[in-house]
């Protein structure tokens, strides 16, 4: 904890203030001063202590930690904080859920949002991920279509069951993450007690200039725990706050949560004829294809001092990357690579970098940029240009990431399909994995809300897509939600 600062009471300008319980007036009872300066102030400030929330991802929690390496990897990646075994980077990492507003509940069925920061000292590196390893959709430009199914109604105000199956029947790709959200793993117990994923699939590039595409997978120390939709349902009503108080709690008893950091790792020329597209978000690569390689372990291991300044105001960016490291085609990624640095230039301000919690800790960043809401003045009388003869910040010729051949022309077109390709091999291989229990489950859990839809074709449309994944997830889940429906 900070210590608390001792001293007068000041205005935001550093004046002391006199007094602190009254507002100034026009005598004894009389109206109130514009000149009650201090008053003003107060309640200028106060209106303005919350900025836009985010779109999406907006109810979270986070912590620093540390990450270290157990594992040489240079054969694959030049990234220097991946460069010896036992190195140690500070990290910043923050939890979410999706699709529910600021002030929702935690414990709900969601996919939870697991972003990472490293303050490398080649500046940031972002991995911005999920605890689940696949996705909703594809492609970008279906993203918003997704997330105005997952908000509230135009019209109601509220979310509406008939608006996601509706969207979801209607976009099969769908299929698989859906299986995951229902099933056991729909709810977490803790945020402490969830795996994360990088979800996409990103480039790594050696000294040499060989590419391997690679995914990330962070496994909890804690074990996985879950909560039944009763149990999540309860602890709703009881504790808005369940996930980010038992984060914050553990940390300060010294219980410090962790991670085994793993990646698969795919040779760049295996991607052509992989049996399935090795960029589409949908589909995970089987771990008998690519078994995962542990790499290091996460800690967290110190709580924000104050959650709006490094929580709310914290950025992630999949375009934050350092040498070594860099995008794949995944046009989901593609996508993002605008999308998350826009919705912060807009919701925290164009020098949402240089904020402390931002900002690179292990380097300093050199930039032309300059002026711009909240700007403080760090680069005084420097040139703001490049090339310059005055010594400033300069090009170093080599790109952060190796180039990727094209070809064709340009059209819109969906990602090429491989050999095994289609919206429901792996929706039908996860639910074949489960218990019969966990199918149970999962068919309860989807049965419920399919139930609350009105009409007959969306439920039909919904329902046939998991009979496609497997014909007796679909045939039990048609009985399930007839029998509700009466």
């Amino acid at each position: 904890m900070t210590v608390q600062e001792t001293g007068p009471l000041t205005t935001e300008s550093g004046a002391p203030v006199a007094d602190n319980q009254n507002s100034e007036t026009a005598g004894l009872g009389g109206p109130v001063l514009v000149q009650s300066q201090h008053l003003l102030e107060k309640l200028a400030h106060f209106n303005r202590e919350r900025i836009p929330e985010r779109v999406v991802h907006a109810r979270g929690a986070g912590a620093y930690g540390t990450f270290t390496l157990t594992r040489d990897v240079s054969q694959w990646t030049r990234a220097k904080f991946l460069s010896a075994v036992g190195k140690q980077t500070e990290t910043f990492l923050r939890f979410s859920t999706v699709a529910g507003n600021l002030g929702s509940a935690d414990a709900v069925r969601d996919p939870r949002g697991f972003a990472l920061k490293f303050y490398t000292e080649d500046g940031n590196y972002d991995l911005v991920g999920n605890n689940t390893p696949v996705f909703f959709i594809k492609d970008a430009v279906k993203f918003p279509d997704f997330i105005h199914t997952q908000k509230r109604d135009p019209y109601t105000g509220s979310q509406e069951a008939e608006n996601i199956w509706d969207f979801w029947g209607l976009s099969p790709e769908s299929t698989h993450q859906v299986t995951w959200l229902f099933g056991d793993r729909g709810i977490p117990a803790s945020y402490r007690h969830l795996n994360g994923y990088g979800s996409h699939t990103y480039q790594w590039s050696n000294e040499a200039g060989e590419v391997f595409w690679v995914k990330y997978h962070f496994k909890t120390d804690q074990g996985i725990k879950n909560l039944t939709q009763d149990e999540a349902v309860k602890l709703s009503g009881e504790d808005t706050d369940s996930h980010q108080r038992d984060l914050r709690e553990a940390i300060e008893r010294g219980d410090f949560p962790s991670w085994t950091v793993q990646v698969q790792v795919m040779p760049a020329a295996d991607a052509a004829t992989y049996r399935f597209n090795p960029f589409d978000l949908t589909k995970v690569w089987p771990h008998e294809d690519y078994p995962p390689i542990e790499i290091g372990k996460l800690e967290l291991n110190r709580n924000p001092e104050n959650v709006f300044a490094e929580v709310e105001q914290s950025i992630f960016s999949p375009a934050h990357f350092v040498p070594g490291i860099g995008p794949s085609p995944d046009k989901m990624l593609q996508g993002r690579l605008f999308a998350y640095g826009d919705a912060h230039r807009y919701r925290v301000g164009i020098n949402a970098d240089h904020l402390p919690v931002n900002r690179p800790h292990a380097t300093e960043a050199r930039t032309h940029s300059r002026d711009g809401y909240l700007y403080d003045g760090r680069h005084a009388g420097a040139k703001n240009y490049e090339p310059n003869s005055f010594g400033g910040p300069f090009e170093t010729a080599r790109p952060l990431w190796e180039p990727a051949a094209v070809t064709g022309t340009t059209q819109y077109s969906p990602a090429p399909s491989h050999a095994e390709d289609n919206d429901f091999v792996q929706a039908g291989n996860l639910y074949r994995l489960m218990s019969e229990d966990e199918k149970t489950r999962l068919i309860d859990n989807l049965a419920g809300m399919i139930a609350k839809v009105t009409r007959d074709d969306i439920v039909e449309r919904a329902i046939n897509n998991f009979r496609q994944a497997d014909a007796d997830y679909g045939k039990r889940l048609d009985t399930a939600v007839q029998a509700l429906r009466g």
